[in-house]
């Protein structure tokens, strides 16, 4: 009888640490939106040519790294830091990427990025709209 009811227990304790804990879904989620936020910011510095923060300089981007991800009402902020390598010097920027959930699809409707570190909220990163032209994807398509 003991040994019943420690399988059972066993069973019962297995079972539902498998079906409470999401640690597949949790990682795959992740680094999709690391993926993503990589491919968004490359196309966004590459297709402004970073103007504003390397004054027209030649650059490369060295790393991207994802900060932090927070749920903030129906938005998700990301934040994280570009690496780049501007005429042998290296300069960190720090960026923060509003997403919505717009028909099923997460679009990026707030996008800022600065030459210092800095923490965001919602009502700040709402006075730096985004009108569309990096797509929000994991996969980045390098034309050249």
């Amino acid at each position: 009888m003991k040994r019943i009811t420690i399988l059972s227990f066993l069973f019962i304790f297995f079972f539902t640490f498998f079906i409470s804990n999401p640690l597949i879904a949790d990682d795959f989620e992740f680094n999709q939106l690391e993926m993503s936020f990589k491919n968004f910011i490359k196309c966004e510095l590459t297709r402004t040519q970073a103007r504003h923060h390397f004054n027209g300089k030649p650059f490369k981007i060295t790393m991207i790294d994802l900060f932090d991800i927070q749920d903030e009402s129906d938005l998700k902020i990301i934040t994280g830091a570009i690496d780049c390598l501007v005429v042998d010097k290296h300069l960190t920027l720090y960026a923060a990427v509003g997403l919505k959930t717009i028909v099923g699809k997460e679009q990026v409707v707030y996008y800022t990025i600065r030459e210092k570190d800095f923490s965001i909220l919602v009502t700040e990163l709402a006075r730096f709209p985004y009108k569309e032209r990096c797509k929000w994807s994991q996969y980045w398509i390098d034309l050249d």
